[in-house]
């Protein structure tokens, strides 16, 4: 069976200008769009990306204001993405992206680097699929 399992742990970002956002996951990263959600401005009020790999991640606009992430600021957060291509996805994302850890090997058995979306979220890429 080749279909991934449906994801059940969400992280949720949120970014002063979503649609932006939707552009940088999908473009550089390789997110695939999933659902997307707009109010009658044309702001993302709710977004669902998947990962070519499995997982998935949710985000929406900072100009919602009603519900408990309404709180949530834009440029917080912090995302480990599982990925078999490691180098590769570096070499896509260097230049699209400003690097905020290096492409680097940890004592724990990661190959990994990290970069910071256009709103400040850092997102790590890396082989490790934690411990067994």
């Amino acid at each position: 069976m080749n279909e991934k399992p449906t994801p059940t742990v969400w992280p949720t970002l949120r970014y002063d200008d979503a649609s932006a956002a939707l552009t940088f996951l999908t473009g550089v990263f390789g997110f695939r769009e999933a659902l997307v959600v707009r109010d009658d401005d044309g702001d993302i009020v709710h977004a669902e990306l998947r990962w070519p790999e499995g997982g998935a991640v949710m985000f929406g606009t900072c100009k919602a204001t009603d519900g408990p992430h309404a709180q949530m600021k834009a440029g917080v957060g912090a995302v480990y993405v599982v990925t078999e291509d490691v180098d590769g996805l570096h070499e896509r994302v260097h230049g699209a992206a400003e690097i905020a850890g290096p492409l680097r090997d940890t004592d724990y058995g990661s190959r990994d680097f990290t970069v910071r979306d256009p709103e400040g979220n850092l997102w790590t890429f890396g082989d490790y699929r934690g411990a067994p």
